[in-house]
């Protein structure tokens, strides 16, 4: 097991609960499996994974038991809910590795009966004035993307009422509108909210309460615009939120739930409860985005996810094979993720 640090810078500060962040800093892990060498990425993000020394620590932790347990020894000694984005880096790593030496995209690695050649990813818009929200859809809509996420709750509902009410009187009802209000409001507040979206079409609001109220989530459930949790997975395990029916789509990062097999996994399960999965990213460089958009790839008519990250970094770690055509990012077919360990720099 070989694990290299990186920083990467982003293209544009990313705001965080825990602050603005300007770049992404993380680990390159490399494991030799059944004659094949893997690649992962552990990134942390802070408030939704550990920090970065912890991280570090945790792949040191997980180098000494693979040197006398094997990748079993290595599993072991990194708890998804304590260190995910260490487990995530070795977890894609071994998956990368058996899906090469299976002879098989890591996507069909999960489900060999699958072919997917496309993902239909959605665009993210800011918060911004009503006619800069509408500007920003309707380019994004102007691309190829069918669906955009808007984000709200920084300013009053009404306000957000009105710059979504632009959108749909800039791009009319062909585009899919998604709002992520990342646990802004009151329960009066988000239930207003609910009343006023329905009639602009909104399909879901992200995040509509904290974490931590899944009773007033599970609440807001049953009318035309749907509940999606994102925050509430990561203090709380999804067979919890599932058994609360506090969401009708969950939000499901790889990155925080401690590796793609963990979130394909998580996604089947939502779906035998009647609860949609939609995978994204946590703003991470091209080993994690591919890692995450082959779990997408393994879920059977996926809705758009949240995939199109990349233009977030000013530089990456290798190429990236898979592009975003007309709002549908196209999966590698070549073995493993995609991508030659031996083309991941942690030097750019």
């Amino acid at each position: 097991m070989n694990v290299d640090r990186f920083s990467l810078p982003l293209s544009r500060p990313l705001a965080t609960a825990s602050g603005t962040i300007d770049e992404r800093t993380g680990f390159v892990v490399r494991y030799d499996h059944r004659g094949e060498t893997g690649v992962g990425e552990a990134t942390p993000l802070p408030g939704w994974t550990e920090s970065v020394a912890d991280c570090e620590s945790a792949l040191d932790r997980a180098s000494e038991a693979a040197s006398t347990g094997g990748h079993t020894g290595a599993l072991l000694a990194l708890d998804a809910g304590e260190v995910p984005a260490a487990r995530h880096g070795f977890a894609t790593a071994l998956l990368d590795a058996d899906a090469r030496a299976d002879g098989v995209p890591l996507y069909r690695w999960f489900d060999s009966e699958r072919r997917c050649e496309r993902v239909p990813v959605n665009a993210t818009v800011g918060d911004s004035p009503p006619a800069e929200t509408a500007g920003a859809v309707e380019r994004a809509a102007e691309s190829g993307f069918e669906c955009c996420k808007v984000k709200v709750g920084s300013r009053s509902v009404a306000d957000d009422v009105t710059r979504l009410r632009a959108v749909r009187d800039r791009v009319g009802d062909g585009v899919t509108l998604r709002a992520d209000a990342n646990g802004a409001w009151s329960r009066e507040e988000a239930r207003r909210a609910f009343e006023l979206f329905a009639d602009l079409g909104v399909a879901y609001v992200e995040q509509p309460l904290p974490a931590d109220d899944l009773t007033g989530h599970a609440a807001l459930r049953g009318g035309p615009v749907g509940v999606a949790l994102d925050e509430s997975l990561v203090d709380r395990r999804v067979d919890a939120v599932l058994k609360t029916d506090a969401a009708d789509v969950l939000i499901l990062k790889p990155m925080v739930l401690g590796g793609p097999g963990n979130a394909h996994t998580l996604a089947m399960r939502a779906r035998e409860r009647g609860v949609e999965p939609v995978v994204t990213t946590t703003v991470d460089a091209v080993v994690a985005r591919l890692a995450a958009l082959h779990v997408a790839a393994a879920i059977p008519n996926v809705s758009p996810c949240g995939l199109a990250t990349g233009d977030r970094l000013a530089a990456d770690l290798a190429a990236d094979p898979s592009r975003v055509v007309d709002g549908e990012m196209a999966v590698p077919q070549d073995t493993g993720l995609g991508v030659d360990s031996s083309e991941v720099r942690t030097d750019a």
